[in-house]
This record gives structure tokens, C-alpha cells and sequence, in this order.
């Protein structure tokens, strides 16, 4: 289906979030070699290949939006909950550098790109929480804004050394990766108050309670790459691993769900879940057995999501105006 200039009003940011599970679905296959061999890193080859020709699909897509529908760039800017997925772009082009080096190595092209997305990062997220000095105002933080989403421009920031350490760049990616550190307790705590006070989010959301895997799986990627003790990368796969099954225990009633964008919102945690496995699995151990699993699942939910989008495309329910909830865009 040719997207046409009205139906691109309606590519939100949270569509790179096709591109951040395809490329963290690249990074769990190139972790698999050491187990898998050469077909695990071919396999990693493709689906890098693929995520970075759906970002650059997505960039053009969004720059056509951007002079089409001026107005409904601002509106994504004001969304309560669309705005915290503006993230997304620059943590795309992290992910897919990131993919791009694990596969060739470093390169000025890849370094490039992730010095984009780094600093592009960086700046999303202190405009993000700059809002939050207007307090319960209208553009401020708001119950309404506070979903797992809040997850992806704050501690987005945690991606750097993936590929900063190999490009050269470790000092910057682990003070970016700080910043991510820092707010990823403060982002919980919120999302948990804003349930015990306001509620939970409207249910089309449901699917992005898989969003608390992110972090402490990528936390643990980082750590160690960064040289920190491999048992802190198992005291964060145990957090992951619990919130995995935390959030599994909303499957049920998130595959009642008619399918909708925010179901990409489980892609990316599942891959970097069994990206850590792997990073921590020996021949012959335990995790020799889960991250295999654990690749699979993520290969299987993956392959479903880009199969529900087709659908979704072809049968016009996807790029179309979001369904009425409880969420009302902020005026200012």
C-alpha cells in the first residue's frame, strides 16, 4: 500500500518503534554466534539490513509529514503520551549504528549516525523533562502522560555504549549512560503512583507494560560494556527476567487486543532480554538453553508484529486517527 500525503498525518513517532525492535532483533542474533555460528550472524546481517531500510523509509515518510501536515507535528509535540515517543527517532538511529557495527565493525558512516543519535537523544530528553518544570499545567507533567512510554526518552540514553565503546567513544557514552541511570528509578516510581493514584493507562496501551524489560536488559548490556563485573549483568537479567514475567502476566489480555502500533512496544524489551541472556550465556549452562529460547520468542512476536502491521496497512486501520481514550492532547 503507497502511503498517500493525507494518511502520513497520521505517522506518529511511535512507528521507529518497527525499527527499534528490528534492529534489537538483529543485536539478539549477532549475540548468538558464539552459540549458534555463522547462521545466527547472517541471520543478524538480514534483519539489521531490513530495520535500517525501514528507518530510512521512515525518515523520508516523516520529513513528507512534516511539510504536509506542519500542524500535526505539533500536535505529536503537545500529545501527553505522543510526545515522550518523539525518543524514538533518536534512539533508532542509535540502534541501527549500534546493529551496523556489531555486523562491519566500526566505520565513520556508523559513527556519524550514532553521534546523531546520541545528541539528538540527549536533546529529547532534557525538552521532554524541560516540560516538567511547568508543573500540573497544561504541557507539564500530567497522569495522563505518565506510561511505561516515559521509559524511552528518559532512560533511552542507557544505549550509548553499545556502540560507543567500540567506536571509540567511551567516556561520552558512559556519562550519557548516566543520565539514563539516574531517571530510570524516578520514571518507575512515577509510572507505579500514577497507577496507585490515577489509575491505569487506556487499555490500546496495555501492550507497552512490556517496556519495563528495557531497561534493566539494556542497563546489564551496557554495564558490561562498559567493563563492569559480569555478576552485575546477572543481578540485572534477574530484573529483567522478573519483569518479563510481570508483564507476561498481561498476555492474555493483550493478545484480545485488536492489533494496533502500540503492540511494537513489546519488541524491542523481548530483544534485548535475550540479547542479555545470551551476552551471559556458556556453552553447556543454563542460559546456552534460555537464550536460544528466549531468541526465539522475540523472533516469533517480532515476525507476528510485521505481519499485524501489513495487515493493518493494507486493510487502512493503522495509519488512521487514534481510537478516542481518556487522553486528551495538552493545549500550549
Amino acid at each position: 500500500m503507497k502511503p498517500s500525503a493525507p494518511l502520513l498525518k497520521f505517522l506518529y513517532p511511535g512507528w521507529y518503534a518497527i525499527v527499534m525492535g528490528l534492529a534489537g532483533l538483529s543485536l539478539a542474533w549477532h549475540r548468538a554466534v558464539p552459540l549458534m555460528g555463522d547462521g545466527a550472524g547472517a541471520a543478524a546481517l538480514v534483519i539489521g539490513a531490513l530495520a535500517a531500510g525501514v528507518f530510512v523509509l521512515l525518515l523520508v515518510l516523516t520529513a513528507w509529514r512534516g511539510l504536509a501536515h506542519a500542524e500535526a507535528w505539533a500536535e505529536d509535540r503537545r500529545h501527553p503520551v505522543r510526545h515522550t515517543f518523539i525518543a524514538a527517532l533518536p534512539i533508532a538511529a542509535l540502534l541501527v549504528a549500534t546493529a551496523a557495527v556489531a555486523s562491519f565493525g566500526p566505520s565513520t558512516l556508523a559513527g556519524l549516525l550514532w553521534w546523531l543519535g546520541s545528541l539528538s537523544q540527549l536533546y529529547v530528553t532534557v525538552w521532554v523533562l524541560a516540560r516538567w518544570w511547568r508543573g500540573n499545567q497544561a504541557g507539564g507533567l500530567q497522569w495522563a502522560g505518565v506510561t511505561p512510554a516515559l521509559f524511552i526518552p528518559i532512560v533511552g540514553n542507557v544505549l550509548a555504549p553499545l556502540a560507543g565503546v567500540p567506536l571509540g567513544h567511551a567516556e561520552w557514552a558512559a556519562a550519557q549512560f548516566g543520565i539514563g541511570l539516574m531517571f530510570w528509578p524516578l520514571a518507575m516510581a512515577l509510572i507505579v503512583s500514577r497507577v496507585a493514584i490515577a489509575g491505569l493507562w487506556p487499555e490500546r496501551l496495555r501492550p507497552t507494560v512490556f517496556i519495563f524489560i528495557a531497561p534493566p536488559a539494556v542497563v546489564g548490556l551496557s554495564s558490561l560494556q562498559l567493563g563492569a563485573p559480569e555478576l552485575l549483568g546477572w543481578v540485572l537479567w534477574g530484573m529483567a527476567l522478573f519483569s518479563l514475567l510481570w508483564a507476561a502476566s498481561q498476555a492474555r489480555l493483550i493478545a484480545a487486543q485488536p492489533f494496533g502500533l502500540p503492540h511494537w512496544g513489546m519488541s524491542f524489551p523481548l530483544a534485548a532480554f535475550a540479547a542479555l541472556t545470551l551476552r551471559l550465556a556458556q556453552p553447556g549452562g543454563l542460559m546456552a538453553i534460555l537464550g536460544p529460547v528466549s531468541l526465539a520468542l522475540a523472533s516469533l512476536v517480532i515476525a507476528g508484529l510485521v505481519l499485524g502491521t501489513l495487515r493493518g496497512l493494507r486493510n487502512g486501520t493503522l495509519l488512521a486517527p487514534e481510537p478516542v481514550a481518556a487522553i486528551q492532547p495538552a493545549q500550549g
